[in-house]
């Protein structure tokens, strides 16, 4: 599982992607006509999640006293077990069972229901992988969850107060929006229990939501789900872009072909050993045959020593069995490699793919890593431009259209 955070301006993009607004997705395997097996555990109220946000504000739901406009207002909880972990247990029915048990993990997080924005349970996006390997469409199922990061604040009185007795007293209680505060950095500890400390001897700072992979884990187990496996804590392998993470998964594919290729090809070698020493223990019973010609045939029958027959049935069972084998194999074989190369073909696409995106990004990832707020501040400022055209064109419509009525 992962959390991330969002801006109020860039929450739009998650918004499309988990109610499937979009007609389009830079995600192949997204199948949309499978998307009415998608399972909403909680349903945006609102027309859109920023309008669901600004109502909560303005009822006093949430407050967002004391932060800075361009602040992360949105965190989004993603659950995600391996695809065959749901195979092997009854797929979809028993992915929505999971997923209900996990969505009551997900309000204990967020701190109650009602700052759940969305709660939606994917189920239209295919597992190539696995679909090629099993000869039939299986789902990857997984869980997202829209939130927003509150903390209960309280709000004091002021030493500017008239009355001295209410001064630094509480004056009221808010639930204040804030992601650093609802995640703080917090020590990182071992498996022991003890801090992990950096090379200057203080301890290692890691986000306090990469520690919800533990707290997944144990509740899923508690309530009786106890053979899925356990994610790694802090790991970032989830956290990759979906086409990283397709080269990623291919390669691994690729690699696992190759040593089943090997296995098959190391399984023929021996098979086809095996077939020559039976040939030559064969040639080596060939005077059996000379010796029943000799001894005359009768009718179609030929007449030989019992153990010389005995020897002659075990050599031809042998035989036919192991040339069976080697069929089955040689087949396997085939298909091998013929899946081999088609993993290949589409991580060659995939790399592809991902380097043209690398090298587009370049300069953006640069100038990211040298000043990020100047960055950030820029692209803030396009937007906020585009928003204006945009609303000034709409007003423009809007004045024609008024004086065409006219």
């Amino acid at each position: 599982m992962r959390n991330e955070r969002y801006r109020k301006n860039a929450i739009s993009v998650r918004e499309r992607h988990n109610e499937r607004k979009n007609e389009v997705y830079s995600n192949p395997d997204v199948l949309l006509e499978y998307s009415h097996n998608n399972v909403t555990f909680k349903a945006c109220e609102a027309a859109t999640y920023a309008q669901q946000f600004d109502w909560m504000v303005e009822e006093g739901i949430v407050s967002t006293r004391g932060l800075k406009p361009d602040a992360y207002v949105f965190d989004e909880l993603v659950f995600d077990v391996n695809t065959d972990y749901f195979e092997s247990h009854g797929g979809y029915e028993y992915a929505k069972q999971f997923y209900a048990e996990v969505y009551e993990l997900a309000k204990e997080i967020a701190g109650g229901e009602q700052y759940i924005i969305s709660a939606v349970m994917h189920a239209d996006e295919r597992n190539r992988e696995a679909s090629d390997r099993l000869g039939r469409d299986v789902f990857h199922y997984h869980l997202h969850v829209v939130y927003l990061p509150v903390v209960e604040k309280q709000i004091r009185w002021s030493k500017r107060c008239k009355d001295p007795a209410l001064r630094g007293t509480v004056r009221e209680t808010i639930m204040q929006v804030s992601h650093s505060k609802k995640w703080p950095m917090v020590p990182m500890t071992d498996e022991q229990g003890q801090p992990v400390l950096k090379k200057n001897g203080k301890p290692r700072l890691v986000s306090s939501y990469s520690l919800l992979q533990t707290q997944f884990f144990e509740h899923m187990r508690q309530a009786g789900f106890t053979d899925f496996e356990r994610g790694v804590q802090g790991s970032d392998a989830e956290h990759l872009e979906v086409l990283e993470y397709k080269v990623q998964k291919d390669r691994q594919t690729v690699a696992e072909l190759s040593d089943q290729k090997k296995q098959l090809q190391g399984q023929r070698k021996e098979l086809i050993s095996q077939v020559k020493n039976i040939s030559g223990s064969i040639r080596d019973v060939a005077d059996i045959e000379q010796r029943a010609k000799t001894k005359g045939v009768l009718e179609k029958r030929v007449e030989l020593p019992v153990q010389d027959f005995q020897t002659l049935c075990e050599m031809a069972k042998a035989s036919g069995k192991l040339q069976a084998e080697n069929r089955s194999l040689r087949m396997q074989l085939q298909q091998s490699m013929v899946r081999e190369q088609e993993s290949r073909q589409r991580l060659r696409r995939c790399e592809e793919q991902l380097d043209a995106v690398l090298t587009e990004t370049r300069p953006y990832r640069e100038a990211m890593r040298v000043a990020p707020e100047q960055v950030q501040a820029f692209v803030l400022g396009i937007c906020r431009c585009q928003q204006e055209e945009k609303r000034l064109n709409r007003q423009q419509r809007r004045q024609r259209a008024r004086g065409q009525d006219r």
